[in-house]
């Protein structure tokens, strides 16, 4: 004899969409599931918005928009909505028909590791975003140490993996001619850390 389980929810995209507009906090649209976002860690805010100036400084009146965290993509492959942490697209910005909230078509995308998600953001979630013909480069970022990532497509089928560790390391954005110190990107998060063994008394 085997205990019933009760079948788990889902939900239609539009369902969803309804949803997401009257709820405060964020959730994955996925296969039907709405995964709820948790928060990201102060070295993973920090580290996404240090990104962020870093982008905005250069590609001052570029044509490039820049998107942290609270901004919706859909990936029309698999029908996924999802928040990267920071995304760059081309302007004027592509926008999923029928919505204002939603964009398509970035060309950058860059994820900081959690422990929770960084299998998925390795696995699932990157097979998702290479759907996206757009999409030029891929980062994933170490919150705990200096380390990045790099994924940059070379042709169809077809991407190109750089490994960077260590404060020294700088490395060049592919789809958007910008270079970027490791030094810099972890500035916030290592001074910090530094300031914090400083005052401890031990």
């Amino acid at each position: 004899m085997t205990l019933a389980t009760n079948p788990p929810t889902t939900h239609t995209p539009e369902e969803y969409l309804a949803l997401e507009v009257m709820s405060d906090s964020r959730s994955e649209y996925r296969n039907g599931a709405i995964i709820p976002m948790t928060g990201g860690t102060p070295a993973h805010n920090e580290i996404a918005a240090t990104l962020i100036f870093l982008l905005k400084s250069a590609l001052r009146k570029q044509p490039y928009s820049i998107f942290v965290t609270d901004q919706r993509l859909w990936i029309p492959g698999r029908d996924l909505y999802t928040y990267p942490d920071v995304m760059v697209t081309p302007r004027p910005v592509d926008l999923k028909p029928g919505r204002t909230d939603t964009v398509m078509a970035p060309v950058l995308i860059a994820e900081v590791l959690s422990e929770s998600t960084q299998g998925y953001d390795r696995g699932d979630k990157f097979e998702a975003y290479r759907t996206m013909p757009t999409l030029q480069e891929y980062l994933l970022i170490d919150q705990s140490s200096p380390h990045v990532e790099q994924y940059a497509k070379q042709a169809a089928n077809q991407w190109l993996f750089t490994e960077h560790r260590g404060l020294e390391q700088a490395f060049t954005l592919q789809s958007i001619a910008v270079t970027l110190a490791l030094t810099d990107l972890y500035e916030a998060v290592f001074s910090q850390s530094q300031s914090a063994k400083e005052s401890d008394p031990k």
